[in-house]
């Protein structure tokens, strides 16, 4: 296969393409950012690329593939770079073991914590029975993950090793003190979710983690 650089469509603020580009960056697949405006993802241009018309979307020149959605991006990038099985394993129960906690991460963490974010910090009212809501649900999931590393006493989710599963719950678990403001020293993380607590500090301090809280700032910035 050739190593042409696989384009990345995204947007400064988002979770979800920072997500795919901390894989892309722990397996080392050469890339390119290209961000875009919100009001021309909806466009059909855009569309093409991701029907749903959000990001992230990638076009890989060396395999003439297009795709959305952050968790089948991630899925393709590790079947198809990933040929030392780094961030994955090949046989049952582990590896749909990681594949369960890739879907809870889609359907728990990632659409509880955006709505936790869009009625804290975006919706025109306040209205306190949906942040109450989704605050508690982020508070469930910080449990369900603390409950399971606790109870396997492991570093990570899924075996012996850092996983991409491990890897796709990092750029949503940032926001947290984002979301929470004011009241993100209320959570006492480290005391109420220790296990959670550990597991997260491991992976932040994972070099592509790294470099992509600091692109991330970069862009945001405008630099």
């Amino acid at each position: 296969m050739s190593n042409k650089p696989i384009t990345l469509y995204g947007h400064a603020t988002g979770p979800n393409p920072w997500k795919v580009a901390i894989i892309l960056e722990e397996l080392k697949i050469p890339y390119e950012t290209k961000y875009m405006d919100m009001g021309d993802l909806k466009k059909p241009a855009f569309e093409k690329l991701n029907p749903n018309g959000r990001v992230p979307a990638i076009e890989d020149p060396n395999t003439s593939i297009t795709l959305g959605e952050s968790g089948a991006i991630i899925e393709y990038l590790v079947d198809t770079y990933d040929t030392t099985h780094s961030l994955t394993y090949t046989k049952s129960p582990e590896k749909y073991q990681v594949k369960q906690w890739l879907h809870f991460q889609m359907s728990g963490q990632g659409p509880y914590f955006g709505q936790a974010a869009w009625f804290e910090k975006f919706h025109p009212e306040k209205i306190a029975s949906a942040r109450d809501r989704y605050k508690d649900q982020i508070k469930r999931v910080l449990q369900v993950l603390d409950k399971h590393l606790s109870s396997t006493g492991k570093e990570y989710l899924v075996g012996d090793k850092c996983t991409y599963a491990d890897l796709s719950f990092v750029t949503w678990d940032m926001m947290v003190p984002w979301i929470f403001g004011d009241e993100a020293g209320s959570l006492e993380i480290e005391k109420n979710y220790p296990s959670y607590h550990a597991w997260n500090q491991r992976l932040m301090q994972r070099p592509s983690v790294q470099k992509i809280g600091q692109d991330k700032q970069k862009a945001m910035s405008g630099k």
